[in-house]
């Protein structure tokens, strides 16, 4: 027998675990743009496991999207009452559970109404998860864009923003003018010092309006800086199949993911802010540590093995960490170009980090897809492989396997795998992509013209020599020997 998710029916599903608490009793606190898959699995999750323990159930969560695509997760996630169903799964063992965290998800592209609900005094902490791509950052600086057209328009339309960050002012605004005391602005994307980046998004857009505004959000708003961690693929008819025959629940958006979960935060929340400490969060002074290894050690692992198992037409992420030399590339950079400039991490051996990261890479369960970790390399790349190669020329060390992990991109970014099969766009800039890779193929240095994205490392020499070899290698003798030659120290 299947059961439609619903609140009503939460007493007769009895294949996983429900909330133990009255979620009539919940009552707002925190507004969340982005309410994707991660968010579900991760921030949604601590905050239920919280309001399980019977406490701060006046930190419930309010969705809110700008993104005409939110609509849809918003009319699936409302027609079963907020609620989703995650499921856990390692290579052994499979556990359901519904959270009931969520207690609204304001229509996308209702601005008043958004800036209704931030101006409210019950809302202390607005958080984010809009991806790496969504602050609005220049992939070469890394620094925030004033003249990208999203914020040049709100800054043109202050009534009615279209960006996270222009609600976010908006409401901001709305409070100061009220005499309420600022929310504080919580990103819980993977960028490198993601409180900073917000905080100059948010500041960013306030100089074009207002250079006193922008001061004043320096001032008197924080923005703690957070590590988040969780292997979270995107959901398809499969995992909602699997659902409905393993556990008899009919859910029109749930999440599947691994078990293992990490959340580090800054503890800066001058408005207060749920205990998540007595559900594992770890409060520290200090995120960047611990950010930057898993930004550097796991996302950038996930760089090193989405181009290869792309090319050699792998499917899954379990699948990719099968084969041989896709493994043994991924050990390799890893031991010999990323691990040594990683600064250290208090308490952690990145070592045992790594060998942790393989592991769940080869998680044959989740159904992770290598297409999900290629997604986005113009905004992945400058962020997780790029700041590594700059520390190895910074330092007189040799490059040879991140440059040719870029090679790699590049090589995926012409669009065909190496048995010729098409590689549909995967990228918001994949027409450039697709170009400057096509001028790459007779070129290699034409990649490296872009200067967004590479920055100072499109200068480096050394770089320069072990991109052009390894993009020679790869379109001459292909993928396969390209890796064994690598592997062998002979690239």
């Amino acid at each position: 027998m299947i059961t439609k998710l619903s609140a009503a029916h939460l007493p007769t599903i009895t294949t996983a675990s429900v909330p133990a608490y009255d979620r009539t009793s919940l009552r707002a606190g925190i507004v969340h743009f982005g309410v994707g898959n991660f968010h579900r699995a991760h921030q949604a999750v601590y905050l239920d496991a919280l309001f399980n323990l019977g406490q701060d159930h006046d930190w419930a969560l309010i969705g809110a999207g700008v993104r005409e695509a939110d609509e849809a997760m918003r009319q699936k996630l409302g027609a079963q009452d907020w609620l989703t169903t995650v499921v856990e799964q390692e290579a052994d063992t499979s556990a359901a559970h519904v959270t009931g965290a969520m207690v609204d998800y304001i229509k996308p592209g209702d601005s008043a109404g958004v800036i209704a609900r931030l101006a409210d005094p019950a809302i202390r902490i607005v958080s984010l998860t809009i991806t790496e791509g969504g602050y609005y950052i220049d992939p070469a600086s890394q620094k925030f864009d004033p003249t990208h057209p999203d914020i040049a328009y709100d800054a043109a339309h202050f009534d009615a923003p279209k960006t996270a960050f222009g609600l976010i002012l908006a409401g901001l605004v709305k409070r100061r003018d009220a005499g309420i005391a600022p929310f504080t602005v919580m990103s819980c994307d993977n960028i490198p010092g993601n409180g900073h980046v917000t905080e100059n998004a948010v500041a960013g857009l306030a100089a074009l309006i207002d250079p006193a505004l922008a001061q004043w959000i320096k001032s008197a708003v924080a923005f703690p800086n957070g590590m988040v961690d969780r292997i979270t693929p995107a959901t398809s008819e499969r995992e909602k199949k699997l659902l409905a025959d393993q556990y008899g629940i009919d859910d029109a958006w749930p999440v599947f993911c691994e078990n293992f979960k990490q959340w580090v935060l800054e503890d800066n929340f001058p408005a207060g802010r749920p205990a998540l400490e007595k559900v594992g969060v770890q409060f520290v002074p200090d995120v960047a540590p611990y950010e930057h290894m898993k930004i550097r050690i796991l996302n950038g692992g996930h760089a090193t093995i989405a181009y290869p198992a792309g090319l050699l037409d792998i499917h899954f992420v379990h699948e990719a960490m099968e084969h041989p030399l896709v493994s043994a590339f991924l050990k390799k950079v890893e031991a010999d170009e990323i691990l040594p400039v990683v600064p250290p991490v208090p308490d952690t051996n990145l070592d045992d980090y790594l060998a942790l990261c393989e592991r769940r890479f080869a998680n044959p369960k989740i159904g992770d897809t290598v297409r999900r970790l290629a997604l986005d390399g113009s905004n992945r790349q400058p962020k997780f492989i790029i700041p590594s190669a700059l520390d190895r020329i910074r330092d007189g060390k040799g490059v040879t396997g991140l440059a040719l992990v870029s090679a790699l991109w590049c090589r995926y970014c012409f669009g065909t795998t190496d048995s010729g099969a098409t590689i549909e766009p995967n990228d918001p800039s994949w027409a450039r992509l697709t170009a400057q890779a096509h001028k790459a193929k007779d070129n290699p240095r034409a990649w490296l013209e872009m200067a967004d994205i590479y920055g100072d490392l499109a200068k480096a020499p050394d770089f320069i020599a072990a991109f052009t070899k390894s993009l020679q290698s790869l379109w001459a003798r292909g993928t396969t020997r390209t890796l064994q030659d690598y592997l062998a120290d002979t690239l």
